[in-house]
């Protein structure tokens, strides 16, 4: 009696420890990092848009909280995503530009990262999607061999992902260092300077396109499914994606993953195609939206992300998941393809109530949809504090008690509290680049645009650049569509921006 009275004191205290040791393994959130690609702050119903309806993100939202005034630090893609891995702004490291599909890595592998953040912590990490931050130590590649470095060594411990764009050639995935179904006997090539191989292009043989390319966008190169690419292929005819499956074969790879993670903490980058050109959705969703492609990949985008949600509440991991969802940067139209987005825009305001878009320094170039949600810990609400995507790293450093050494993400800044809505205040600056060098800054709610040279008006896509021979001077609190300048009105707000702006640009930036 006494030895099954002592076994049955003993088979509680170890269930009391077990359910102590899950309650504190529980304790570490799950956080998925949601990026869409050209997603413009008015393209969410969430963020005002009527003439799409996204209800998926409207309820992420409608759970954590919707920011108002969070950026990516750059109006073009590669730049924002080294600044989100690296905590760096990209500008001060030289050749952090659009990259070609065959660039090689350079994000370093010796400084902290996001992902490695994470690693330190214990996390189990991946990145499914977009990568677009090079591959390998030069240009010159073996596409058929082991690539490396890549995603695994800057801290992921797996990879699925495309190298750069989907309008870049090679248009295949890589899963960890391979190209996915490749093939010894029919060996890929890739050249961004020459044509190769016999596949036809795009200026050659339009009569081949199911999608036709604008004029001088540079869309016109190798012909893959029915569509011209920038840049030159051959080969690899097995291991070439079909645009309508790009989405579906992402989203199967994440639901795979958080399958198979339910017992160790996660951080998953989920770096989405949408609504990034060539547009090409799914069957089941062309012709949903009336607003053409862009609009349906938008309506695809959204289903995705219900579809995530709905993984993780079935793996009872929704509660204790932290994801954050954003934009690399803002809306363009036309970006190399005749798809409708122009001629079907229907009323529709991608920018939201601002001027401006991709490419942009004006403030709808990196002012982007950014959603936070996290059951446990997360009251909803809505937040106007200044945030930058680079402050994620440290950001997420002080949530998991990690440090990050000297010299490392130097510019990224501990917003933990506002991330998670515990306090209103942000940063107290901001350097916002355009589509090539950081012009414009932000402070509080004033913003300088220093004088520039380039066109006002990029005729190609559509878009206002912000460029001006002369000072540009805004406040955001009143006048977010940067409608009235203020520069003649209040010479030493200008001149104290721009000497802030040229003190922080010469501060430790890389010589060119």
């Amino acid at each position: 009696m006494k030895n099954k009275l002592l076994l049955k004191i003993i088979n509680t205290f170890l269930l009391l420890v077990g359910l102590t040791s899950v309650s504190h393994a529980q304790q570490k959130p799950n956080v998925i990092y949601i990026y869409a690609d050209d997603l413009g702050y008015g393209d969410l119903s969430c963020y005002g848009a009527t003439k799409l309806h996204t209800p998926n993100l409207d309820r992420l939202a409608k759970g954590g909280i919707r920011f108002t005034n969070a950026h990516a630090t750059s109006a073009t893609c590669t730049p924002s995503r080294f600044a989100l891995m690296t905590g760096k702004y990209p500008w001060r490291k030289t050749g952090t530009g659009i990259l070609p599909g065959n660039a090689a890595l350079i994000i370093p592998t010796n400084k902290t990262t996001l992902p490695q953040v994470f690693k330190r912590a214990g996390y189990a990490t991946a990145i499914v999607g977009k990568w677009h931050l090079g591959l390998g130590d030069s240009v010159n590649k073996n596409w058929n061999g082991e690539i490396k470095p890549g995603p695994n060594e800057v801290g992921f411990d797996y990879s699925f992902i495309f190298p750069a764009t989907a309008d870049r050639v090679p248009t295949v995935f890589l899963e960890n260092h391979r190209v996915v179904a490749s093939d010894a006997n029919d060996p890929i090539t890739v050249d961004y300077s020459k044509k190769i191989g016999n596949d036809p292009t795009g200026k050659e043989h339009p009569e081949l396109l199911k999608l036709k390319s604008s004029p001088g966008q540079g869309h016109d190169n190798t012909i893959v499914n029915g569509i011209g690419r920038i840049g030159y292929m051959s080969g690899g005819y097995q291991a070439r994606w079909v645009d309508e499956e790009v989405s579906s074969t992402f989203l199967f790879k994440v639901e795979q993953f958080i399958s198979d993670h339910c017992q160790k903490p996660f951080f998953l980058y989920y770096a989405l195609t949408e609504p990034h050109v060539p547009r090409m959705p799914a069957t089941r969703f062309k012709g949903t939206s009336g607003l053409g492609y862009r609009g349906d990949d938008i309506l695809q985008l959204d289903w995705t992300i219900g579809q995530l949600m709905k993984t993780l509440e079935l793996n009872g991991m929704a509660k204790n998941t932290l994801i954050i969802f954003s934009s690399d940067n803002g809306p363009v139209l036309d970006d190399g393809y005749q798809d409708g987005a122009v001629t079907l825009l229907s009323g529709h305001t991608p920018w939201g109530p601002m001027r401006g878009g991709k490419y942009s320094a004006l403030e709808a170039g990196t002012r982007v949809p950014f959603i936070v949600n996290w059951p446990a810990q997360v009251k909803p609400g809505v937040s106007d504090a200044l945030f930058s995507q680079m402050d994620i790293l440290a950001s997420m450093a002080h949530l998991l008690n990690q440090k990050i050494p000297n010299g490392d993400a130097e510019d990224s800044q501990d917003h933990l509290d506002a991330l998670l809505g515990k306090s209103k205040q942000g940063r107290s600056t901001l350097i916002e680049q355009g589509s090539a060098d950081p012009t414009a800054i932000i402070k509080g709610y004033w913003k300088y645009i220093q004088p520039h040279p380039g066109v006002a008006y990029m005729k190609d896509v559509g878009i206002e650049s912000g460029n001006s021979p002369s000072p540009q001077l805004y406040n955001l609190k009143d006048d977010i569509g940067e409608k009235k300048n203020l520069a003649d009105a209040y010479p030493n707000k200008v001149k104290e921006l721009g000497q802030l702006l040229k003190n922080e640009v010469s501060k430790n930036t890389e010589k060119k």
